[in-house]
């Protein structure tokens, strides 16, 4: 790993790869998909399990998906994926986003979802995917900003996560709120030619309350992020224990209603 790389607050937990796999490209890189053709060359940068390589691959065929993560492990269940579905068009490859092993201008459409927030140095990360960019192809990130997440009914174990969460991922070398900040980032990366927008998961049904509310308390208690918000003297083990409990008892009001926003950046290269 470059030594601009951050430490992934999150890791690869069961309670992680529950909201990850529930990723389509339609609910997550819905603002990309008017930019991709048949044929097109993609990299997927931070693909996780790789539901949404799965996607983008079948939406370019007979075009290729290139997939790459910093982790390797967590590519052989992008393979099984990939392999679910019958594609043949998808390779995968171990990489950091600050330092690509691809030649310039390979692709027509470089892709990463999630990933500048966790980076130690996400402008560099932007020229770096500029750099494998064909001219004229597109960059397309999207990030979440949890400063920016809101919720019904207030909930002071909520807003206790939400001060332990930017704490935990400030010091393992990320930005949290890195949605709001997409459009700077492009910008100090070179390029003149950003369409910025915006738009928003909202989990408010009985179903998503206690998928959302369930993978949560599951991550602050059982996942790396635990470990790193009791190592990093972010919050005890006990008061993360009240964090997860507060999660639980979101989930089950009637009422309840969470906002996850995302800013999103279309940059043309």
């Amino acid at each position: 790993m470059a030594e601009e790389s951050a430490v992934y607050t999150h890791g690869h937990h069961e309670s992680v790869l529950r909201s990850h796999r529930r990723r389509t490209a339609a609910n997550s890189a819905a603002y990309l998909l008017g930019e991709l053709r048949p044929g097109a060359r993609v990299l997927d940068v931070g693909c996780g399990p790789g539901t949404i390589t799965a996607d983008l691959a079948a939406l370019v065929a007979p075009g290729r998906v290139t997939a790459v993560d910093a982790a390797a492990g967590i590519l052989e269940q992008a393979r099984a994926v990939s392999a679910g579905r019958g594609l043949d068009n998808v390779r995968f490859a171990v990489a950091d986003v600050h330092a690509l092993d691809f030649p310039d201008d390979s692709f027509d459409v470089v892709h990463a979802h999630q990933v500048l927030q966790h980076v130690g140095d996400p402008v560099r990360a932007l020229r770096e995917m500029r750099r494998v960019c064909r001219p004229g192809g597109i960059v397309a990130a999207r990030d979440s900003d949890y400063s920016a997440m809101a919720w019904y009914p207030e909930s002071a174990g909520l807003t206790a996560w939400q001060e332990v969460y930017g704490r935990v991922a400030r010091g393992n070398g990320g930005e949290p709120d890195a949605g709001r900040r997409l459009l700077s980032w492009a910008r100090r990366a070179g390029f003149t030619d950003v369409t910025p927008t915006a738009a928003a998961w909202c989990f408010a049904t009985p179903q998503d309350r206690a998928w959302w509310s369930g993978l949560w308390a599951d991550r602050t208690t059982g996942s790396v992020y635990a470990r790193h918000a009791v190592a990093g003297g972010h919050a005890s083990a006990g008061r993360l224990a009240e964090i997860a409990a507060a999660w639980r008892a979101w989930g089950e009001e009637d009422d309840g209603w969470f906002l996850v926003p995302h800013g999103e950046v279309l940059c043309r290269a």
